[in-house]
């Protein structure tokens, strides 16, 4: 055999081996992602929801309770998360939502959600403004409304 033909075939033998390897993690993976999700869902509720505000932070300045910020791993700490201030009858509470949920929220609006712990899975809105969920317009009327809103500060002036 040639030099080049055994490189070749070590390169084959080498990549095969990451495949089969990748194959086996994945597996593993998915498998411990199926069981988060039928904890979540499992432990999850529905509830009447006020939305006050909402941003995404990061999780060391969202308000979350203490142990929600120590289960983190550190690495993860420093991403911004979509945080929502709510509030539940006399409590106001702050959770984390899903991202395609906290798309279709808006402040100052009642939602019907199903929330696990302290994690928001899904929304229904019952009453306040409708969220636009292009969100090409949606930024396109938040633009408009920055403009507005620095114009009529510069009429008050």
């Amino acid at each position: 055999m040639q030099t080049w033909q055994i490189v070749l075939l070590i390169v084959l033998v080498v990549v095969a081996a990451i495949l089969v390897a990748l194959y086996f993690v994945g597996r593993k993976l998915q498998k411990r992602q199926d069981e988060q999700q039928e904890a979540i869902n499992n432990a999850a509720q529905q509830m009447e929801l006020f939305i006050i505000d909402k941003k995404k932070m990061k999780i060391t300045e969202a308000g979350l309770p203490k142990i929600v910020v120590d289960q983190t791993p550190k690495y993860l700490r420093r991403t911004k998360v979509p945080v929502v201030k709510a509030k539940i009858g006399p409590r106001v509470m702050s959770f984390m939502a899903d991202n395609k949920v906290y798309e279709t929220l808006a402040p100052n609006q009642t939602v019907k959600a199903t929330v696990s712990g302290i994690y928001i899975t899904q929304a229904k809105r019952l009453r306040g403004p409708v969220v636009e969920s292009d969100p090409k317009k949606r930024k396109a009327l938040e633009k408009a409304a920055k403009k507005e809103a620095k114009k009529k500060a510069k009429e008050a002036k």
